[in-house]
């Protein structure tokens, strides 16, 4: 899986980016990144207003988000003290904002707020089947095909005992996924705040909800397609963000998770219909509401992007006000 995604070949070195096989938040609408600006503003006004502020993004693909906040930021006196860093393996793309620093792997130090839409479903995790013979580890060649291998080492047993604990009666042909190497990812990302607010939007699933047969798939060119580990889809599995959660704790001051459309609601992005009487008074103005209401509604619809969750920890700053209960 790593190979697949990240290696020389792998689908997220390949120079069309993953916009142009999968449509995530950002790319559905600009509405979503109007979102992340007020939490922006937020956590800008609840660090005191620093000198720099962060704003990173994880798996940032050609940086459709940062150059959808810098564009609605424009002249805003708080671009000029806005530190935007996309952190992606690819090779930076043309045309991007001098301004948006380029990196492999998330800087340290950031004051600010991290924001991870759609990546830790991207950090590879081992999947196992549940055999007559009890959980074995499930190999799969370039070319799609399966064997069962040897057992679960014992960190990985501990981490199915403890978050996905039906491993043990599971029927055969069952499967799970180890959420190890996601939770390391997440527990760096959070480390690397001095101070402010990560997030991680994802397709998750709960500890007491996790799905029988597992959730890896792969996705190329818009459809869902086998997860063949040959570099040409992507390869993706649901996040347990619970998981993820409780390996930031020992940094983290705050923990928060919540559907995307509830954090969107809270965050302005309602979908609701703009007043029909302004269709004679201002057609144009009229049209423009709607649009921006269908949009909302992609974003907040609960059997689609909606349904995503956040994870949003907070590292030596209070609460956010629009996390608050």
């Amino acid at each position: 899986m790593d190979r697949a995604l990240y290696g020389p070949e792998g689908f997220f070195r390949r120079a069309t980016g993953p916009g142009a096989h999968f449509r995530t938040s950002v790319h559905a609408s600009p509405l979503f990144a109007t979102a992340v600006l007020r939490l922006l503003r937020e956590v800008d006004a609840v660090l005191g207003h620093p000198d720099r502020l962060g704003l990173v993004d994880i798996g940032a693909g050609h940086a459709e988000l940062l150059t959808g906040v810098l564009g609605q930021l424009g002249d805003d006196p708080l671009a000029r003290r806005l530190w935007p860093v996309a952190v992606e393996l690819a090779e930076r793309p043309p045309g991007l904002p001098d301004a948006v620093e380029w990196l492999p792997r998330p800087p340290k130090g950031v004051s600010g707020l991290i924001i991870a839409n759609e990546w830790l479903d991207n950090v590879p995790c081992d999947v196992v089947e549940f055999g007559p013979h009890g959980p074995r580890l499930v190999e799969v060649a370039p070319d799609g095909t399966e064997r069962l291998a040897g057992e679960p080492n014992d960190s990985q047993q501990a981490w199915l005992e403890h978050w996905w604990p039906t491993w043990r009666s599971g029927p055969v042909g069952d499967r799970a996924e180890i959420g190890l190497l996601r939770d390391a990812a997440w527990a760096r990302t959070v480390e690397s705040l001095d101070e402010g607010v990560a997030v991680a939007v994802d397709y998750a699933h709960a500890v007491d909800g996790r799905p029988p047969y597992g959730s890896l798939t792969g996705y190329a060119e818009g459809r869902q397609v086998p997860p063949v580990p040959d570099g040409r889809c992507d390869l993706t599995a649901h996040v347990a963000l619970d998981a993820c959660a409780a390996a930031a704790e020992h940094v983290a001051d705050w923990s928060r998770t919540l559907d995307q459309r509830t954090a969107l609601r809270r965050l302005g992005i309602t979908g609701a219909r703009p007043d029909l009487a302004t269709a004679a008074s201002d057609p144009i103005g009229y049209v423009r509401a709607l649009s921006r209401a269908s949009a909302a509604a992609e974003l907040t619809d609960p059997a689609g992007l909606g349904g995503f969750q956040w994870l949003v920890q907070g590292v030596a700053v209070p609460i956010v006000p629009s996390l608050e209960d």
